[in-house]
């Protein structure tokens, strides 16, 4: 059996055009959403509290929102701050927790978004020594 090379790439390149203008998948991030929060394992933590720097980055088919114009039609980040603010004031003793509920709610919550990931940073932590931060990156997909 004999393959066209040159019809082969035509119908890949055919495909992957059709695709990007039928799913135009997007990014969008909120960088450095600061807050106060009591996470950790020792006590002190619960009491004293620290500040906290949270990244999200969320991918989105955009192409709808790009068209219309319209709040509604888009992942509206204003959102995303909220979901973090919230799960942020809940005390949990690892940050891998409080970034896993984070996940879990913008899935739940968000369903245009296809993919999150999020980065918790702990500023400044108790750890006996001079470091700026500690941090977790988590992500996942629906």
């Amino acid at each position: 059996m004999k393959v066209n090379l040159k019809r082969s790439f035509e119908i890949k390149n055919y495909i992957i055009v059709y695709l990007q203008k039928t799913f135009s998948l997007g990014i969008i991030k909120v960088k450095n959403i600061k807050v106060y929060a009591y996470h950790g394992c020792l006590i002190e933590e619960g009491k004293i509290g620290s500040d906290y720097r949270i990244d999200l980055s969320v991918k989105a088919n955009l192409k709808k929102s790009s068209k219309s114009d319209q709040l509604q039609d888009t992942v509206d980040y204003v959102h995303l701050n909220k979901i973090v603010k919230e799960e942020m004031a809940i005390r949990t003793k690892l940050l891998e927790t409080v970034a896993d509920k984070i996940l879990d709610r913008i899935l739940f919550e968000i369903p245009l978004v296809n993919e999150v990931k999020v980065k918790v940073s702990k500023l400044n932590p108790p750890i006996g020594g001079n470091v700026a931060m500690v941090s977790i990156i988590m992500d996942r997909k629906r």
